[in-house]
């Protein structure tokens, strides 16, 4: 898990900035986080810090197309 400030929805990605400074683009979310938290209506959630825990799902015809799909998300 790493810690993370979530910085937007739009057109089916969330982006977070990742206090390394590094900003990640995920394109899923498991369904209980978005019952959790409203990424994609609650404006209140950006700027909010969240402790993160994704995968990265690796398409088996294609080595090079990556998914990052988020597990969980807990405030700070």
């Amino acid at each position: 898990m790493v810690d993370a400030v979530f910085i937007s929805y739009k057109d089916g990605y969330y982006r977070f900035l990742f206090e390394s400074g590094e900003e990640m683009v995920f394109e899923e979310v498991h369904p209980r986080v978005l019952k959790q938290f409203d990424l994609k209506n609650d404006k209140s959630l950006i700027g909010k810090s969240f402790r993160v825990s994704f995968i990265e799902i690796i398409e088996d015809s294609d080595d090079d197309f990556v998914i990052y799909r988020i597990e969980s998300l807990k405030t700070l």
